[in-house]
């Protein structure tokens, strides 16, 4: 007798823990939106709530359309491209100006060269090339 009710037990106990189970899984896709701050946190928990009743037919979408939108750059990844390119021209300015200041060093040693004062072997200073 004390089986039969354990055996019951745990069958309502197994059956209970399946359902709320199901129901916190298709919450997941809701829990990643709304830590994303989506847009759509509504419809894709109303969504998550019909998938439920689809034989959860929708449920992948829902867990992609969650991952799709981040704060920082919206749908997709145009802003990123945005980015990138913006960091890429400012890299070029970057090696325009480095090899300008390189060009102008160069000048200036070369200048320098001419103009710096040549100490001979008797350990006179003299002005120039001479």
């Amino acid at each position: 007798m004390f089986l039969e009710y354990f055996a019951l037990g745990l069958l309502v106990f197994v059956a209970l823990v399946l359902f709320y189970g199901i129901i916190v899984i298709h919450d997941i896709p809701y829990e990643i939106a709304k830590e994303r701050d989506h847009p759509h946190q509504d419809a894709i928990h109303v969504s998550g709530w019909v998938s439920l009743f689809t034989l959860h037919a929708i449920w992948p979408f829902l867990w992609i359309w969650a991952t799709l939108w981040r704060k920082e750059r919206g749908w997709g990844f145009h802003k990123l491209e945005e980015e990138q390119h913006d960091m890429h021209h400012r890299m070029d300015v970057l090696i325009d100006q480095v090899s300008a200041l390189e060009k102008e060093m160069a000048a200036l040693k070369s200048r320098d060269a001419l103009t710096q004062p040549v100490q001979h072997p008797n350990n006179e200073i003299k002005q120039g090339d001479e």
